[in-house]
């Protein structure tokens, strides 16, 4: 059968700047993606996306023919609810009060008129589930989702070894390691939460960690790096400086001192030396952060809250983010100062104001970046980075500012 995770369409504006680029199922929190997690718990080879249709040529649903389970791309898996989910009949739906958690469809052709009318047969979910809503749903729910990701994996496997004198272990049961990793002379520590080294990754001199801890496959944990807990590097990415409860989704590089909290970082981002993030405002109160659906400042209702940096982002050394600071996609910060706590898609500059980073600059920089990772910034690439480029425009309120300015000689 197949399975379609579909983009909730009262969920995924709040997930911007991060579904500027992905569907939401493609959302890692813990060690997998949303997607993942559906994908291993139901045993099943391939899923699809039903997503925008500017990133369907990245994300595609596949086989869209005969029966098939759709599933909400938002919705965290566990043993209880994926057991509802398989149990479900054709016709039937499974909802957690108002929210579409899962159907199974006869005819996958039809999902978008069945969610529009209703199903004929629905049923409650046994408990509440987990589900990402918000943009700090995902470093608050990080913690929890590595301890279900964790159980998910190493079910009935036996870890790699330490192999390496040097290093230093507590509780070595809640550890595992995968082939390929090396460790050289760090502290491990997992008596609060599991520690999951991904397959080829690598621990280098001096690096303590604590967790519950995600080290994806390919990424390195630098010299002298303190890992606080709660934290997910993505693949293909490189951590150092001190960095709590926060989540890189991959092929990001944070490689150098400096503090990183509560925070998620997109992919092909790169964090320059000593950059430091605030995540607790000075007056302790609750930390508000930047809408893309709301369009304003909305109250997380949480005291601490970092950086939401999206993909293709980049920060030069020093650079000092205020507390609850939203990045959008492909924006180059740098300079002396704290840059606004919203800068938009594209933004070039900082603290002393920004002008629009062009589109061909910025492919010029993912093409580099990709091909360290023998990737190709491909047509798909392009053309996601296009679509967010011109529906983000309106973010960037200095180019409305210089289309209206008069011309030479005109009186005011």
């Amino acid at each position: 059968m197949h399975v379609l995770l579909f983009d909730d369409p009262a969920i995924r504006p709040h997930l911007l700047p991060f579904t500027f680029t992905r569907p939401v199922a493609a959302l890692r929190c813990g060690i997998l993606t949303l997607a993942e997690k559906w994908q291993h718990r139901l045993a099943v080879k391939q899923i699809g996306y039903l997503t925008q249709d500017y990133l369907q040529a990245k994300f595609p649903a596949g086989n869209t023919q005969g029966p098939a389970l759709v599933i909400n791309g938002a919705v965290c898996p566990d043993d209880l609810l994926t057991r509802q989910v398989q149990a479900l009949v054709p016709g039937e739906a499974l909802f957690d009060g108002e929210l579409l958690v899962a159907a199974h469809l006869s005819d996958a052709t039809q999902v978008a008129e069945l969610i529009q009318e209703g199903f004929q047969k629905t049923r409650d979910v046994a408990e509440p589930v987990t589900v990402i809503r918000e943009v700090w749903h995902l470093f608050l729910r990080n913690g929890a989702e590595i301890r279900r990701d964790f159980a998910l994996l190493t079910a009935g496997r036996t870890s790699a070894p330490i192999g390496d004198a040097h290093t230093i272990v507590y509780a070595p049961e809640n550890i595992f390691i995968e082939p390929g990793v090396k460790i050289r002379a760090a502290i491990l520590n997992a008596e609060n939460g599991p520690i999951y080294l991904g397959r080829n990754s690598q621990v280098h001199e001096g690096a303590i960690i604590s967790g519950p801890l995600a080290l994806c496959e390919g990424s390195h944990i630098n010299a002298g790096a303190k890992m606080r807990g709660d934290n997910t590097v993505g693949p293909y990415s490189k951590v150092g400086g001190e960095v709590g409860n926060s989540i890189l989704l991959g092929y990001s590089n944070k490689g150098h001192d400096g503090y990183l909290g509560n925070s998620v970082i997109g992919e092909w981002c790169n964090l320059g030396a000593d950059t430091n993030t605030s995540n607790l405002k000075n007056n302790y109160a609750p930390v508000k952060i930047w809408s893309h659906s709301a369009g304003r400042f909305v109250n997380t209702g949480q005291q601490f809250c970092g950086l939401m940096m999206g993909d293709h982002s980049k920060c030069g050394i020093n650079t000092m983010f205020n507390t609850g600071t939203v990045v959008g996609v492909g924006a180059n910060i740098f300079g002396a100062g704290f840059p606004r706590t919203f800068i938009p898609s594209f933004s070039w500059g900082g603290a002393a104001g920004f002008e629009t980073f062009k589109l061909p600059k910025v492919t010029e920089v993912a093409e580099r970046v990709m091909a360290r990772r023998q990737l190709a910034y491909d047509a798909v690439e392009q053309g996601i980075m296009q679509h967010v480029y011109d529906a983000t425009a309106k973010d960037r309120v200095w180019e409305k500012a210089t289309s209206v300015a008069p011309a030479a000689g005109t009186e005011l």
